[in-house]
């Protein structure tokens, strides 16, 4: 039995009081560059922190303080980092949360700035930019934070290990950004991933390249090979920072159990989204010890599920529970109710994602600095009769999922069938196709603050889908 930590576009965390362990600050200095790289056997241009791709995991403690370095070495391009899943907001620094425009101007080129926060939670975690289409260039990685000395959590295992999942492109992030905002008929989409990468590795197909320079040999994209002795139980940690792609996850012959989701323990749930499979599977060996490294398996690919059994997808994140013993009930009732609609526009003749038609753009002063001085529906894009996923990632907060389901969202009958006894906390929650899911939060920044709501489809940033609102007490 393996155990599978699975964060699908989201973090993990739990609440333990530190009692009088020690914190420690974890001090971090980076450098991002340009740098050519091969994940993939396929050469092209990424972004990269102390030149790899994903950039180094940070690790630390509940209680910790980070401290990290940034000098912005890109010749031309801003620059801001995001820590996803750490709550910047209610530990009394929101304007550490890294996102340009809203909490912090970027950091220009040739300039440094320091983020320093405090990890108030254990769990795993990742950081990525939030400026322009740098996350899906290589500028990401992961987080992980332990549980304090001495205390124990909900489930056994023997050895861990991190997962990053990526989804890759070999044109550059620069022509895709201009080919999503050119007008009317120039607009270009970026179509499907070439690859998708774990732990920034992949294969490509070198025989498909019609351009450009792709080498199957180079070491720098050997499959990833995890090493299990037979017996043991491996807790895996996964994170997904992927740009547009929905990832199923599984190991061949074996059985894998979810035991947190998006920041939460959960109550232990089997776990065998995608879009149109235009991307060859993502594999990479599961070696046990014995057997020579690198050796392929004689069976087949799994298939898993088909990328659009949405039923599939919708069922089981309705089957996600809090743990028992870690039940956080929500407030029974809301003083609010916000609805807001997801949809594909065009405006002024250009192709742009919209909340309640409106679309946004970010200001030239963040918004956090110019104050110092929930209900989601999924829509049509333009395409007839054609609706797509799309992961939502809360700034600043958790929240509880209280329902979801499909078509137009009831207000006066869906609450009804909410689950206000178990709900599990997130800050990422994935709106299916022509559906709604049913969000409930509390307002914990005192005073005066800010929280953003966006796409993790990072190319719908580019078109718009953002919900920016400011918190006064």
């Amino acid at each position: 039995m393996a155990f599978n930590k699975i964060l699908l576009f989201s973090t993990l965390a739990s609440f333990l009081s530190l009692g009088c362990v020690q914190a420690k600050v974890h001090y971090h200095r980076w450098e991002i560059t340009y740098q050519y790289k091969s994940p993939d056997c396929f050469n092209k241009l990424a972004i990269t922190i102390n030149g790899q791709t994903p950039g180094p995991t940070i690790y630390a403690s509940q209680g910790d303080t980070i401290v990290v370095e940034v000098n912005n070495s890109l010749l031309t391009e801003n620059t801001a980092i995001h820590w996803h899943g750490i709550q910047t907001g209610t530990i009394g620094t929101p304007w550490m949360d890294g996102t340009e425009g809203v909490t912090q101007c970027p950091i220009l080129p040739g300039e440094t700035f320091i983020y320093r926060f405090v990890v108030d939670r254990p769990g795993t975690y990742f950081y990525h930019s939030h400026y322009g289409l740098q996350r899906s260039a290589g500028l990401n990685g992961m987080i992980v934070v332990k549980v304090p000395e001495g205390f124990k959590e909900p489930f056994r295992y023997d050895h861990e290990y991190n997962i990053l999942l990526h989804d890759w492109w070999h044109n550059s992030t620069y022509d895709q950004s201009v080919g999503l905002q050119m007008p009317g008929n120039q607009f270009k989409f970026v179509g499907e991933p070439q690859s998708l990468l774990m732990n920034g590795r992949g294969r490509f197909n070198c025989s498909l390249a019609v351009s450009g320079y792709c080498n199957a040999s180079l070491p720098e994209c050997t499959p990833l090979t995890i090493t299990v002795a037979h017996g043991k139980t491996y807790l895996l940690r996964i994170a997904s920072i992927t740009s547009l792609s929905a990832l199923s996850f599984e190991i061949e012959g074996h059985n894998l159990t979810v035991v947190e989701a998006d920041g939460h323990y959960a109550d232990p749930l089997p776990n065998v989204v995608s879009r149109k499979p235009g991307t060859p599977t993502g594999t990479r060996l599961f070696n046990y010890y014995g057997i020579p490294r690198g050796r392929v398996p004689p069976t087949i690919l799994p298939s898993g599920p088909l990328w659009n059994d949405t039923d599939y997808r919708m069922m089981q994140s309705w089957a996600t529970r809090a743990h028992p013993n870690f039940i956080e009930p929500p407030p029974a009732q809301s003083d609010r109710v916000i609805i807001l609609l997801n949809t594909q526009n065009k405006i002024n003749g250009f192709t742009r994602w919209s909340l309640n038609n409106v679309s946004h753009d970010l200001p030239h002063t963040p918004y956090l600095i110019a104050m110092k001085n929930n209900l989601l529906h999924n829509a049509n894009t333009l395409t007839a009769n054609n609706s797509e996923t799309h992961p939502w990632h809360l700034h600043g907060h958790d929240f509880w999922v209280l329902g979801c389901g499909r078509g137009k969202f009831n207000p006066e009958t869906d609450p009804t069938n909410y689950n206000l006894k178990d709900p599990t906390l997130k800050n990422n929650v994935a709106l299916q196709t022509s559906g709604w899911i049913a969000i409930r939060f509390k307002q914990i920044i005192p005073a005066c603050g800010h929280f953003i709501a966006t796409s993790n489809l990072i190319f719908s940033w580019v078109w718009g889908l953002c919900l920016k609102k400011v918190l006064t007490g």
